[in-house]
Formats: structure tokens, sequence, C-alpha cells
């Protein structure tokens, strides 16, 4: 099985489209239109009801989100952190550099098994 991601509100449609057109499983907040206003919790419900990892850098809400679904023993969704440091805003090649590492990522032997919290890098 493939790692099925959800592409947190930082990353265009043209992310998941060009991951889409490489065969992976990639959606994203901004083109789902019952997402795309939602709130962080919702947006990590989906995930974990769709089997979707989510791909963020919002790391100080999210990870609570992830801690609170484990301690309540609930459905969790396993979170891909993207340091903006790594691909700051801004940067004129910071889509194709996002692309490029998460078809790096999902091309894992090991993606279905990576830890539940990991870093794109």
């Amino acid at each position: 099985m493939t790692a099925r991601l959800l592409l947190d509100e930082h990353y265009g449609e043209a992310v998941a489209v060009a991951l889409r057109e490489r065969r992976f499983d990639v959606v994203s907040v901004v083109a789902d239109p019952a997402l795309r206003s939602a709130s962080d919790a919702m947006v990590y419900a989906a995930a974990a009801e769709q089997g979707r990892r989510v791909v963020t850098e919002n790391i100080k809400d999210f990870r609570p989100l992830l801690m609170d679904a484990l301690a309540r023993d609930e459905p969790a969704a396993s979170l891909l952190l993207v340091s903006p440091r790594r691909f700051p805003r801004g940067s004129g090649d910071r889509t194709a550099a996002i692309i490029a590492a998460l078809a790096a990522w999902l091309e894992r032997p090991d993606a279905d098994a990576r830890p539940i919290e990991d870093w794109l890098v």
C-alpha cells in the first residue's frame, strides 16, 4: 500500500496535481470545498477518517491534535511535518522543491511504516 497524503492549506493544488501525475494518492485542503475554510481539528479529523497523513508546517496546532487522538485512543492521522526554514515561503523554487521532496518521501520503500510523526527533509 502506498502512503496517502492530505496537504494542508500551505500548499497549492499544483503540488497535489504534480504528485497525482506521478501516481501518488495526494489531495489538498485548498481543492476540497469542505476543508478549505475548516479548522485544523476538522482537517485532522478528515485525514484520520480517510487514512491520510497530514503534510503541514503548522506543527504547533497539529502535534497536539495527534497527541490528543492517541491519548483518547481515537483514530489518529499521521503527520509529515515540514520546516518552513527548509522550504521558505517566497522562495522562487519552493513549489518544485516541495514536490521533489514529497515524491522522494513517497517513493521510500518504508513510507507506509514511517513514524506517526515524521519530517520532510
